[in-house]
Protein backbone atom coordinates (compact mmCIF):
# COMPACT_ATOMS: atom_id res chain seq x y z
CA UNK A 1 0.00 0.00 0.00
CA UNK A 2 2.92 2.49 0.96
CA UNK A 3 4.45 1.62 -2.11
CA UNK A 4 2.06 2.00 -4.62
CA UNK A 5 1.24 5.47 -3.05
CA UNK A 6 4.93 6.39 -3.01
CA UNK A 7 4.46 5.43 -7.15
CA UNK A 8 1.48 7.74 -8.04
CA UNK A 9 3.37 11.00 -6.22
CA UNK A 10 6.06 10.00 -7.91
CA UNK A 11 4.33 9.81 -11.12
CA UNK A 12 2.53 13.07 -10.52
CA UNK A 13 5.50 14.91 -10.07
CA UNK A 14 7.60 13.08 -12.80
CA UNK A 15 4.76 14.65 -14.99
CA UNK A 16 4.71 18.00 -13.75
CA UNK A 17 8.12 18.25 -14.34
CA UNK A 18 7.65 16.53 -18.18
CA UNK A 19 5.42 19.56 -18.67
CA UNK A 20 7.43 22.35 -17.16
CA UNK A 21 10.15 21.02 -18.74
CA UNK A 22 8.61 21.06 -22.12
CA UNK A 23 6.69 24.17 -22.15
CA UNK A 24 10.06 26.44 -21.01
CA UNK A 25 11.46 24.48 -23.84
CA UNK A 26 9.04 26.16 -26.28
CA UNK A 27 8.74 29.09 -24.63
CA UNK A 28 12.55 29.87 -25.23
CA UNK A 29 12.18 28.45 -29.12
CA UNK A 30 9.90 30.85 -29.82
CA UNK A 31 11.11 33.68 -27.95
CA UNK A 32 14.82 33.31 -29.51
CA UNK A 33 13.16 33.27 -32.92
CA UNK A 34 11.15 36.32 -32.90
CA UNK A 35 14.29 38.21 -31.37
CA UNK A 36 16.04 36.96 -34.39
CA UNK A 37 15.53 40.10 -37.03
CA UNK A 38 14.35 39.56 -40.13
CA UNK A 39 16.70 39.44 -43.11
CA UNK A 40 17.30 42.81 -44.97
CA UNK A 41 15.77 42.37 -48.39
CA UNK A 42 17.90 42.79 -51.30
CA UNK A 43 16.86 44.17 -54.38
CA UNK A 44 18.26 44.91 -58.20
CA UNK A 45 20.03 47.98 -57.65
CA UNK A 46 21.85 47.16 -54.22
CA UNK A 47 23.57 44.52 -55.71
CA UNK A 48 26.72 46.00 -57.59
CA UNK A 49 26.99 42.60 -60.11
CA UNK A 50 23.18 43.37 -61.39
CA UNK A 51 23.64 46.61 -62.25
CA UNK A 52 24.63 47.73 -66.25
CA UNK A 53 27.85 46.79 -67.03
CA UNK A 54 27.96 48.73 -70.06
CA UNK A 55 27.56 51.74 -68.09
CA UNK A 56 31.43 52.67 -67.75
CA UNK A 57 31.71 51.95 -71.82
CA UNK A 58 28.88 54.11 -72.70
CA UNK A 59 29.47 57.17 -70.32
CA UNK A 60 29.88 60.57 -72.09
CA UNK A 61 32.46 62.57 -71.27
CA UNK A 62 31.37 66.76 -70.89
CA UNK A 63 33.78 68.04 -73.11
CA UNK A 64 34.90 71.81 -71.66
CA UNK A 65 35.13 74.82 -73.73
CA UNK A 66 36.54 77.82 -72.76
CA UNK A 67 33.54 79.91 -72.03
CA UNK A 68 33.74 84.36 -72.10
CA UNK A 69 34.38 86.15 -69.54
CA UNK A 70 30.88 87.29 -67.62
CA UNK A 71 30.39 90.65 -66.14
CA UNK A 72 27.98 90.98 -63.44
CA UNK A 73 27.08 94.30 -61.85
CA UNK A 74 26.06 94.46 -58.14
CA UNK A 75 22.92 93.96 -57.54
CA UNK A 76 21.70 96.13 -54.36
CA UNK A 77 20.63 94.04 -51.05
CA UNK A 78 16.82 94.08 -50.73
CA UNK A 79 15.71 96.40 -47.89
CA UNK A 80 13.36 94.83 -45.57
CA UNK A 81 9.45 95.37 -46.97
CA UNK A 82 7.86 93.80 -44.12
CA UNK A 83 7.29 95.99 -41.28
CA UNK A 84 5.89 94.88 -37.66
CA UNK A 85 2.05 95.11 -37.93
CA UNK A 86 0.63 96.05 -34.86
CA UNK A 87 -1.52 93.38 -32.63
CA UNK A 88 -4.56 93.20 -33.46
CA UNK A 89 -7.42 93.95 -30.42
CA UNK A 90 -6.53 91.42 -26.91
CA UNK A 91 -3.76 89.36 -28.62
CA UNK A 92 -0.19 89.12 -27.16
CA UNK A 93 2.91 87.87 -28.07
CA UNK A 94 3.98 84.28 -26.55
CA UNK A 95 5.96 81.27 -26.85
CA UNK A 96 5.80 77.54 -27.54
CA UNK A 97 6.83 75.87 -24.02
CA UNK A 98 5.82 72.27 -24.47
CA UNK A 99 9.62 70.78 -25.14
CA UNK A 100 8.13 68.06 -28.34
CA UNK A 101 5.97 71.03 -30.06
CA UNK A 102 2.25 71.15 -30.63
CA UNK A 103 -0.32 70.76 -33.29
CA UNK A 104 -2.14 73.03 -34.49
CA UNK A 105 -5.88 72.25 -34.69
CA UNK A 106 -8.60 73.79 -37.22
CA UNK A 107 -11.13 73.81 -34.17
CA UNK A 108 -10.57 73.88 -30.13
CA UNK A 109 -10.75 70.31 -29.56
CA UNK A 110 -8.63 67.34 -29.82
CA UNK A 111 -10.59 65.65 -32.60
CA UNK A 112 -10.47 68.46 -34.95
CA UNK A 113 -8.08 68.80 -38.10
CA UNK A 114 -4.25 69.00 -38.03
CA UNK A 115 -3.80 71.92 -39.72
CA UNK A 116 0.39 72.74 -38.67
CA UNK A 117 2.64 72.32 -35.96
CA UNK A 118 4.85 74.82 -33.94
CA UNK A 119 8.20 73.71 -32.34
CA UNK A 120 9.60 73.86 -29.08
CA UNK A 121 10.14 78.00 -27.65
CA UNK A 122 8.92 79.33 -31.40
CA UNK A 123 7.13 82.40 -31.32
CA UNK A 124 3.56 82.93 -31.41
CA UNK A 125 1.07 85.49 -31.44
CA UNK A 126 -2.41 84.46 -29.06
CA UNK A 127 -5.27 85.71 -31.32
CA UNK A 128 -8.11 84.30 -28.93
CA UNK A 129 -9.51 82.19 -26.33
CA UNK A 130 -12.34 79.96 -26.24
CA UNK A 131 -14.80 80.11 -23.40
CA UNK A 132 -13.95 77.16 -21.49
CA UNK A 133 -10.72 79.19 -22.14
CA UNK A 134 -8.67 75.26 -22.53
CA UNK A 135 -7.72 76.63 -25.74
CA UNK A 136 -6.11 79.17 -27.40
CA UNK A 137 -5.98 80.29 -31.30
CA UNK A 138 -2.35 81.48 -32.21
CA UNK A 139 -0.74 82.18 -35.24
CA UNK A 140 2.89 80.97 -35.76
CA UNK A 141 5.17 84.13 -36.33
CA UNK A 142 7.58 82.42 -38.63
CA UNK A 143 5.16 80.48 -40.23
CA UNK A 144 1.88 82.44 -40.55
CA UNK A 145 0.08 79.49 -39.59
CA UNK A 146 -3.38 79.57 -37.47
CA UNK A 147 -4.61 76.76 -35.02
CA UNK A 148 -5.62 76.38 -31.53
CA UNK A 149 -3.90 74.70 -29.04
CA UNK A 150 -4.04 73.94 -25.13
CA UNK A 151 -3.35 76.62 -22.91
CA UNK A 152 -0.66 74.44 -20.85
CA UNK A 153 1.58 74.51 -24.20
CA UNK A 154 2.48 78.12 -24.54
CA UNK A 155 3.33 80.87 -22.06
CA UNK A 156 2.70 84.69 -22.73
CA UNK A 157 6.05 86.75 -23.20
CA UNK A 158 6.40 90.20 -22.73
CA UNK A 159 8.61 92.26 -24.80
Amino acid sequence: MFSALLKFILGILLAIAVLLGSGVAVGLYFMNRTAIPPTKPMYANDIPALKDPDSKKNKIEPVSTPQAKIETTPTPSPSPTETEKPLPKGAYKGRITWPQGVSLRAEPTQEAERVGGAGFDEKIIVLEENPDKLWKKVRVESSKIEGWTKVGNIERVDE
